[in-house]
Formats: structure tokens, sequence, C-alpha cells
């Protein structure tokens, strides 16, 4: 596969005798009229009708194709076989694939002695530490920061005795992580897994844990603060802790103020002996988790499970309970201050307990509302102090604004009466997380599929398999350009520039002008306003905004954005007063159509209609206006 990704590399660009280059005198470097670029500057001059300058950080954006490039690769594209050059069309692009490597480079093999990995990365632990007996292992800052990385612990420990795994601040600020732990701890006996900090804000985990910890024996599991602040991800537990004896597993902070999480929970504790599980703060604070719990403790002898502060304060979610419990002996499980939401979520409890036998017990205090329960428990089951928060409490907590959601982050959303000169405010993390990406020229672009219904040849175009973290990146994507739009909103998703001008102007007009934020000095941290701009005169408009969507190529979800007046303001260092960014922020105007449950309302303690809401552009998002 190499020998021949080096090979159709050269036959793409050995020929190209056009090419960008530079005098090396300062002057302005000669490009071919046929590359991608050359194309967009063309359409840009013939569609907008100003000539203010174009915006570097747009044009930047451009596809990288040169003309020999452009032309093989379009051809390819028109035969549909840009599939069978996956690796050459996504480097020569500048996209970002998930190819898999059944070579598995860089692999450990198995070791005897106790190992240190430290600011280590990407690498396939694949029979690692299986029928060790004693030691311990440490993963210490693994993959830290890093873009995609690609861990694989395949038959890690298995058979082990006694064996500890401590995985520290794994995989933490990276983005779009893939980590397959398959036949972890298999038939392992005492030892423990620790998880501490695992997947600590990233954006887009996809994590499985397949036949976890089957047949083991008081093997001890421990996740904390699992996935804390992460974004959009997924976690699947698939016949963890199935046929276990005694396998105690603990999820402290489990995907606490995390947005959208879904977690899914297969087979868990299936046909175990007392096996103990503790949920604490599981989805804490947390904006529409959804957490399946399909078969969980399926005949299981006198397991014991815990839920505290499950889904606490969390915001909407839904949760199911498919066969809980369901034919088990002598089971107890508790279930305090769950789903004791902020906005109401959604929780069905199916054959809960269905046919358990012996002195099985169920508690529920202080549970939420909007609840679910079919053909629950026709034997053997007592509830213990149920209590329902009431709708009057939920609703007064939600109209004072005194209860406010952590998973917002301070600063993400203002009032405009903030914009004012002097006024020191948090700014929020701004930084652009997704990985680099160009946008795909026109001609490239028209002729590859983009709906759900071509999902099975998006695959095959970009080398995502079945359940791949690939295939949940073009789901995910397709989804959200494929969702009705809001009331009054006009929206469309883009992946080239001159898509992206052409929505521009349909909406706006040709005299329009695109701005974003400079750069990223000041996230997270205080920041004193300078000089305020008010765009077209601070007068009540009509914007675009275009935020990026993750996917194979550079795309960005774009909608028309009514009534909202756009500011440039100076970004001052608080200490030195220093100007240190300019930065663009815009204030929408009618709130009227959003859901009580956004997270504007969530943080500043309101309701739609009732408030304006305004937020910074972040890094590499942006807003069309008509140009002063």
């Amino acid at each position: 596969m190499k020998i021949f990704f080096l090979f159709l590399f050269l036959s793409l660009s050995s020929s190209n005798v056009v090419q960008v280059y530079s005098t090396g005198t300062g002057k302005k470097s000669k490009e071919s009229p046929f590359t991608a670029r050359a194309s967009l500057i063309r359409y840009w001059n013939k569609q907008i009708s100003n000539n203010l300058p174009k915006p570097p950080f747009l044009i930047s954006k451009a596809s990288p194709l040169n003309a020999i490039d452009l032309a093989k690769l379009t051809k390819l594209a028109s035969q549909k076989s840009l599939s069978s050059h996956i690796e050459s069309f996504c480097s020569l692009a500048n996209l970002f694939c998930l190819l898999e490597d059944s070579s598995e480079p860089d692999a450990v093999g198995k070791r005897d002695q106790d190992a240190n990995f430290a600011v280590y990365s990407s690498k396939s632990f694949t029979g690692y530490g299986t029928s060790r007996l004693g030691g311990v292992d440490s993963f210490k800052n693994y993959s830290d920061e890093l873009n995609t990385p690609n861990e694989s612990f395949k038959k890690y420990s298995r058979g082990s005795n006694g064996h500890r795994e401590e995985f520290t601040s794994y995989a933490k600020d990276a983005n779009v992580v893939t980590d397959n732990f398959t036949n972890y701890g298999t038939s392992a006996t005492g030892g423990s897994g620790g998880f501490n900090n695992y997947q600590e804000r990233v954006n887009v985990p996809n994590l499985r844990f397949t036949t976890y910890d089957s047949d083991g024996n008081n093997h001890k599991l421990s996740f904390t603060s699992y996935s804390g602040e992460t974004n959009s991800g997924s976690e699947a537990f698939v016949s963890y802790g199935k046929n276990g004896n005694a396998v105690p597993a603990e999820f402290t902070s489990y995907s606490d103020n995390a947005n959208t999480i879904g977690s899914s929970f297969t087979g868990y504790g299936e046909l175990g002996n007392a096996p103990n599980s503790s949920f604490k703060a599981y989805g804490d604070s947390g904006n529409n988790p959804h957490n399946n719990f399909k078969s969980y403790d399926l005949a299981a002898n006198a397991g014991t499970n815990s839920f505290t502060s499950y889904r606490d304060s969390a915001n909407v979610g839904d949760d199911s309970f498919q066969s809980y419990a369901r034919n088990s002996n002598s089971g107890k499980v508790n279930f305090a201050n769950y789903g004791k939401s902020f906005n109401v979520g959604n929780d069905t409890f199916k054959e809960y307990g269905k046919g358990s036998t012996g002195s099985t017990s169920i508690g529920f205090k202080i549970y939420g509302l909007d609840r679910s329960f079919k053909d629950y428990a026709k034997k053997g089951v007592t509830f213990a102090g149920y209590t329902n928060s009431s709708s009057r409490e939920i609703a007064s907590s939600r109209s004072s604004g005194v209860s406010v959601n952590r998973w917002v982050e301070p600063g993400k959303f203002f009032r405009e009466s903030m914009l004012k000169q002097g006024n020191v405010m948090v700014m929020p993390d701004i930084r652009d997380k997704m990985p680099k990406r160009s946008f795909l020229p026109r001609g490239v672009l028209s002729k590859l599929p983009f709906s759900t219904s071509e999902l099975p040849s998006l695959r095959e175009i970009f080398g995502a398999p079945d359940n791949s973290t690939m295939e949940l990146v073009l789901i995910n994507a397709l989804a959200e350009c494929e969702r009705p739009p809001s009331q009054g909103e006009t929206k469309r998703c883009v992946g080239s520039v001159e898509d992206m001008i052409d929505f521009a102007t349909l909406v706006l007009g040709h005299n329009v002008a695109v701005r974003t934020t400079k750069n990223v000095e000041g996230s997270k941290q205080e920041i004193m306003l300078g000089k305020i701009k008010g765009i077209n005169g601070g007068k009540v408009t009509k914007s675009v905004s275009c935020h990026q969507s993750l996917y194979p190529y550079l795309l960005y979800y774009c909608h028309s954005v009514p009534e909202v007046r756009v500011y440039e303001a100076e970004i001052l260092d608080v200490k030195s007063k220093d100007k240190i960014n300019h930065g663009v922020a815009i204030c929408h105007l009618d709130t009227s159509t959003w859901s009580p449950s956004h997270g504007a309302f969530v943080a500043l303690g309101s309701s739609p209609g009732r408030i304006e809401v305004c937020h910074w552009i972040f890094q590499n998002d942006m807003t069309w206006t008509i140009a002063n």
C-alpha cells in the first residue's frame, strides 16, 4: 500500500510544470490560472461587488491542489474511483482521514516488567501485560493535546493475576480520539484498572470497551473524571463484566459537564456473580446526555448498583434502562438524586427488575419528572422513598436564574450591555479544536455524494468501516446538515468557498464582508475591552454566520441570522492594557424561537424572547454582513 501510495503521489505531481513560485525578492508569487485557488479568486471578483481586501483567514482555507492534481482528482471523482486512491486524495487535498492500518506499526509487545508510559502517544498495546503476575503499568499524560490519537488495547492484561493498570490524564485535550479496549482484563484475577481524568475535554471521543473484564475475578475498575467536559462523543461498554465474579466498578464524575455524550452499556454485568457498580455524579450537569443500559445486570446474582447524583442538574437528556436487572437474584439498586434535572428529560425503564427473585430492592430518592416504567418488576420489588421533584420547583429554579448549569462555559454567552470600553469579562475558550483541513474545489465537491441515503458510498470513499469513528463523523455531520431549519432560519452546509459565497450573497446581496476574531489571545481568561465599533453603524442588521462541522474536508454550517448587531472590539490584557486581540461579537436580538434549554438561557438565567444574547465569533468561525 505504501509503495502504491508513493507511486500515485509521484504520478499526480511529477508532471506538474505549472507551479506557484516565489521570486525571492519580496514580490508577489505568480500562480497558474488553473489552480483551485486561482479559480476561487476569479469567482470572488465576479460575485462580490466591493473592492475590500480579500480576507486571508478564509482564502487560506481554499484547496491547495495545483492544476495537474486538480484535473486528475476531478477525473477520478467523475469516474467514482476516489476510494481506490484514498491515501493520495487525503494527502493532496489536505483532508482529515482516519485510515485503518492493519499492520499496527509502533506496536508495544508483551512485557513482563513494570512500565511507565509518560507523555506517550498513538501506540498499539496488543496483548500487553497478558498473563502478568502482579506489577503495575502507568499511563501518565498519555496522548495529551494530540489531534486524532488512535490507541488499541487488545487483550491487555488478559489472564493476569494481581496486575494494576493506571491511566492518568489519558488523551487529555485531544481531538477525535479513538480507543479500543477489546478483551481488556479478560479472566483477570485481582488487581485493578484505574482511569483518572480519562479523555478530559476531548472533542468527539469514541471509546469501545468490548468484553471488558469478561470472566474477571475481583478485578476492580475505577473511572474517575471520565470524559469530563467532552463534546459530542460516545462510549460503548459491550459485555462489560460479563460472567464476572465480584467485579466492582466505580464511575465517578463520568461525563461530568459533557455536551451531548452518548453512553451504551450493553450486557453490562450479565450473568455476573455479586457484581458491584457505583455511578457517582454520572452525567452531572451534562447537556442532553443519552445513556442506554441494555440488559444491564441481566440474570446477575446478588448484584449491587448505586446511582448517586446521576445526571443531577443535567439539561434535557434521556436514559433507557431496558431489561435492567431482569431475572436477577437478590439484587439491590439505589437511585439517589437521579435526574434532578434543570430541564426535564425523558427516562424509560422497560422490564426493569422483571422476573427477579429474592429480596430485590429498588430505591428512588428525589427522582425527577417524566419517567416511564413499563412492565416494571411484577414481583419482589419495592419502591423506597420515591419523591418526584415538583414541576413548581423546576419552574422556580428555571425562572430565577439562581441554578446555573456548570456545563455552560463562563463567558460563552453574555448580554449586550457588557460590550463597553473598559469592561472586564471572561473570554471562553475560543480555540479551534477541529483537525486542520481545506475546502474542496467545487469541481471535485460537486461529484461527491452528500446525504444520509448515500452513506454507503461516502463510507467507501473515505474508508469508514462499520461502527468506526469516521462513520460516526459522517453520520453526525449529515444529520446536522439535513436537520430542518428552525423557524425563520435559512441554512446550508458548504464544502467550498464558492458555495459559501453563493449562500452569503443570496441572503445579503453582493456587497458583503466577512469577519472573524483575529487570534485566540485572551482565551479562558479575564480580558478588558478597548474600543468598540458597531458594524453598519451599530444598527440592527442581518448576517450569515458559518460554523465548522467535523468532516473529512472543511465543511461549514452556514445560516441566516436576522435581527442582530455585530461588533468589533479591541481585546486588551487586563494588567498591561496592551492590545492582544481584535474580537468580533454578534448579539442576537430576537431569541423568541430558541429552545428553552439553550445554553444561553441556562447560563444567563432567562427564557426565549426575554433577553438578547451575545457571543464571540470563535477561531475559524465567521460572520458575513453587508459591507459598511
